[in-house]
């Protein structure tokens, strides 16, 4: 994905506009996508979900997480991300 840019709503007078590339804007487009059920690693593999969230949330996107249990042969918890706030992709080359 190349660069794309979203409009960050966090429920503030002023929209935030980004301008991301690489996984940063990966993640925020499938978190667009996914909408109220959210993603997960499971769903959307990727190397680093943990860290992907963790910078978008420190360049103000609002990013809840929520534990689920998972079983199967290493059973255990896994985060569901789920945007906190209204984004919408405003451009980009796809």
């Amino acid at each position: 994905m190349g660069a794309a840019a979203f409009a960050v709503n966090r429920h503030q007078p002023d929209a935030l506009t980004l301008m991301l590339t690489g996984r940063d804007a990966w993640t925020l487009e499938r978190l667009v996508e996914a909408g109220a059920s959210g993603c997960t690693p499971i769903e959307q593999p990727a190397p680093r979900w943990s860290a992907y969230v963790h910078r978008l949330r420190g360049m103000g996107v609002i990013i809840d997480t929520h534990l689920e249990k998972h079983g199967g042969e290493f059973p255990g918890r896994h985060a569901r991300y789920v945007l906190g706030c209204t984004v919408e992709r405003v451009l980009g080359d796809g």
